[in-house]
């Protein structure tokens, strides 16, 4: 084969696999929040709207908005247009509803979660963990997934997996020095944040509650680490499952979105360079 063959092939198989990714993203998400002009999510196969609830305790009097939280809806402060400024750390908690808006199975569970955080942990959090996601039905150590700031400086971000308690931590132990909470965590040292500046995180998990089940962190679409080897069940009473924001946060977040299955390397790249989903789906 010449060599303008090859490179015509090669263009042409570039282009395919390049279209096949922009489907991909289009295609697949289940839950998109842009933040723009509102807090209503632009894609969501559940409930689409943000609550807000005076604690974690008291859920189910949750009022729509963010009404009474911490939070503000900050106008021209996002990657593209607006984004969530969470101002104080504090009990009223924001959060959208899980139930069909992640794509969950109780028997094999997979998807992705990409979102952009922006502060510096060491000036901006006050002492703590800081979760600035996490999603459940019951609490972080119980059939979770979250990302949190470690509670001193220098701080730690890691990505827990967590399933069912009863399984993994029967006698429900401390998560300090517990290494089974630990082998459950992907940690980076020194992450990539600082004011003035956006930090992309993407979650992927496939497979959760088989034997097969993997799960990867990426920031700024360089693979953090990656969890393997993690047996637990991951058991909802779903209707229950929240979507939890900004848990003893304070920094801005903009750009949540949720699929239906993992994405791959380039697809997370995309989203990297693309900043905001929007331009990719519309």
């Amino acid at each position: 084969m010449c060599n303008k063959a090859i490179a015509t092939l090669i263009f042409f198989m570039v282009s395919f696999w390049g279209n096949a990714q922009d489907r991909a993203l289009k295609e697949n998400p289940i839950f998109y929040a842009s933040f723009d002009g509102g807090t209503k999510a632009q894609v969501a196969v559940g409930d689409s709207e943000i609550y807000t609830a005076l604690d974690r305790k008291n859920l189910e009097g949750a009022s729509m908005g963010l009404e009474g939280s911490n939070v503000i809806l900050a106008k021209d402060k996002g990657l593209s247009g607006d984004a969530l400024d969470f101002k104080k750390k504090g009990k009223p908690v924001v959060f959208y509803d899980a139930f069909q808006n992640v794509g969950y199975s109780s028997e094999s569970w997979s998807g992705a979660i990409s979102f952009w955080l922006q502060l510096d942990p060491a000036e901006d959090l006050e002492p703590g963990y800081c979760d600035p996601i996490q999603i459940t039905d019951v609490n972080y150590n119980d059939a979770s997934l979250w990302v949190d700031f470690t509670k001193e400086n220098p701080r730690d971000f890691r990505l827990g997996v967590i399933g069912d308690l009863k399984q993994w931590n029967p006698d429900n132990l401390g998560p300090d020095d517990n290494p089974e909470f630990e082998k459950r965590l992907i940690r980076v040292k020194n992450p990539p944040f600082g004011r003035g500046q956006w930090t992309h995180i993407v979650i992927n998990f496939s497979e959760l509650g088989t034997a097969n089940a993997t799960s990867e962190l990426y920031v700024n679409a360089a693979l953090q680490g990656t969890l393997k080897n993690v047996e637990d069940l991951f058991t909802w009473e779903e209707e229950r499952a929240k979507i939890f924001l900004g848990l003893s946060y304070i920094g801005l977040m903009d750009e949540l979105s949720i699929f239906d299955q993992p994405l791959s390397p380039t697809a997370i790249k995309k989203i990297y360079g693309a900043k905001s989903l929007k331009s990719i789906i519309e």
